[in-house]
């Protein structure tokens, strides 16, 4: 049986990278602190709750990929003033990360179970162009063909991953994603 991905339109591809046009889609996410390679089996162990039902109705849902990992933006950025007012925890430095879980396409914002876990938050993803590599450890390739083919990106790079921890690691697909300016 196939796992549900997230679905996108590939626009163009070249020798460093695929560019790509996705479709928007639901997250469950969470916030965690600590070394990048650590961070994944903490925040795991907290949306495999939410997803095994540890939710508000106990429903099961079912596994999607990739299992997202992105440091957590300190830049401001200016935005019209909306209610209500949130915040970040205060200092977010690059050892604090957001690992995402991609909900199913059958569920909406509305329809997804509320997580029991107060650290867990809901939330879509909007159509966006990405750019994408598939990797095995640096992404810094992929930002320097961008640059060299005047795409600007938008954003931090995500990392994406698509296999269980438990895959041979020469069997695993890993990607960077790149969320790119329109």
């Amino acid at each position: 049986m196939a796992t549900e991905e997230p679905n996108f339109q590939i626009l163009q591809q070249t020798e460093d990278y695929e560019l790509r046009r996705y479709e928007p889609y639901r997250v469950a996410e969470v916030e965690v602190r600590g070394a990048f390679e650590g961070v994944g089996s903490e925040a795991f162990k907290i949306l495999a709750g939410y997803i095994f039902g540890d939710n508000q109705g106990e429903t099961k849902i079912e596994m999607t990929a990739p299992v997202n990992q992105r440091p957590v933006e300190t830049k401001g950025l200016r935005l019209e003033m909306t209610a209500p007012v949130t915040q970040r925890p205060e200092g977010a430095t690059p050892d604090t990360y957001i690992i995402s879980f991609v909900m199913p396409t059958r569920f909406t914002l509305e329809t997804l179970p509320r997580p029991n876990n107060p650290r867990i938050v809901l939330r879509e993803e909007p159509a966006r162009r990405i750019a994408a590599r598939r990797y095995a450890g640096s992404w810094r390739r992929l930002l320097e063909a961008l640059r060299r083919d005047g795409l600007q990106p938008n954003g931090t790079p995500i990392y994406a991953r698509y296999n269980s921890p438990f895959s041979l690691p020469m069997l695993r697909r890993n990607e960077i994603l790149v969320p790119l300016a329109d």
